[in-house]
Order: C-alpha cells, then sequence, then structure tokens
C-alpha cells in the first residue's frame, strides 16, 4: 500500500534525511530566493505563463513551436487541475511540519496545513519546463531546466514539501507532457 509510512513514500528514510538536508539551510536572502522560486512556481500564474508562451511563438514561431504551447496549455488542465488536485484529495499526505513538528522543520512564507503528496508547484514548473523545451534552443531549454529545479528544490527550502512529494509532481508533468504531446499534431504556419 502506498501511504507515507511505507517505503515507496519514505525511501527508508532517506525522504526525511534529504528534506532537512536542504530545510536547514537558511538566512534572509536565500529565503527571499526560495520564497520568490516558490512563487514564480505558483500554477495560479498559468495565464502569465500562457501568455508569454504564446507571445513568443507569436513574435517568433520557429523559436517556440505551437505544439510546444498547445502542450502546455492541455498539459495544464489535464495536470494542475485534474491530476494533482485529486491525488491530494485521495492521499491526503501530511506536509513536514505536521510529521516533524515545529521544533524540525523551518516555514519560510505561510505554512500550508495538508494536502503534501504530489507538489502541485514542482508539477507545475516542470511542466513548463517539459512542454515548451523540445525543439527549441538550447539555452533556452537549460534555461528551463533550472528554472524547473530550482522551483523544486524551493518547496523543500521553504519547508512546505518532502522531496518523495517534489519527486512525484515531477514525474507526474513529464509524463503528462508525453502524452499530451503525443496527441497534438504538429502542424507549422504556412
Amino acid at each position: 500500500m502506498f501511504t507515507r509510512d511505507s517505503e515507496l513514500y519514505g525511501w527508508g528514510g532517506l525522504n526525511e534525511a534529504m528534506f532537512l538536508l536542504v530545510n536547514r539551510h537558511h538566512g534572509p536572502t536565500l529565503d527571499s530566493i526560495a520564497l520568490a522560486l516558490t512563487a514564480l512556481g505558483h500554477p495560479k500564474l498559468y495565464p502569465f505563463y500562457l501568455a508569454i508562451a504564446l507571445s513568443w511563438n507569436a513574435w517568433r514561431p520557429a523559436s517556440l513551436p505551437l505544439r510546444n504551447v498547445a502542450t502546455f496549455a492541455i498539459g495544464y488542465v489535464v495536470l494542475s487541475m485534474v491530476l494533482v488536485p485529486v491525488l491530494k484529495g485521495m492521499l491526503d499526505f501530511p506536509r513536514p511540519l505536521a510529521v516533524l513538528g515545529e521544533h524540525v522543520v523551518t516555514i519560510v512564507g505561510k505554512p500550508d496545513a495538508a494536502h503534501s503528496f504530489p507538489s502541485g508547484h514542482a508539477a507545475f514548473a516542470v511542466l513548463v519546463a517539459a512542454s515548451l523545451a523540445p525543439g527549441i534552443a538550447r539555452a533556452a531549454q537549460i534555461a528551463l531546466a533550472i528554472f524547473a529545479l530550482l522551483v523544486c528544490v524551493s518547496r523543500l527550502s521553504t519547508g512546505a514539501h518532502f522531496p518523495a512529494d517534489v519527486l512525484a509532481g515531477a514525474l507526474l508533468a513529464i509524463a503528462v507532457a508525453a502524452a499530451v504531446r503525443r496527441y497534438v499534431p504538429n502542424r507549422k504556419r504556412g
């Protein structure tokens, strides 16, 4: 059974140990950066990111294929509006603060109370990268990958998620982007 106490989630104590390794490093600048990255990875920014992707495609269609933008748009609906909320509600895993206590976990920002698995922020940030990156310039691919990675790490730094939550969100996003991409036609503007 997949529970928060199972080896599949706990990784033999490694899930908690990795969380504590990241979460114990704090300072004003580091915390400000973590909060900013977490804010940039919030799924509520979907309209903003979609507008940027559509503008990029309209301005330089050869540099960002419309297929990528469509994959992102459809992937968001599947991932952030359906899969992540359903899984969070079904599994209802507790947040690190509830598991480890306030004497162990440093919370940066407003603490979330429940529904830790999977991470919606990680899922969204990785979806942005996984759906928009195929076929674009290498530098842009690297920038998208770094963005996704930093958002994922910020979720541990702010005390919001365990690594397993973040990894599950990231893997789910990659799977959704790949599945959606298979069904989005590759049409060039004529």
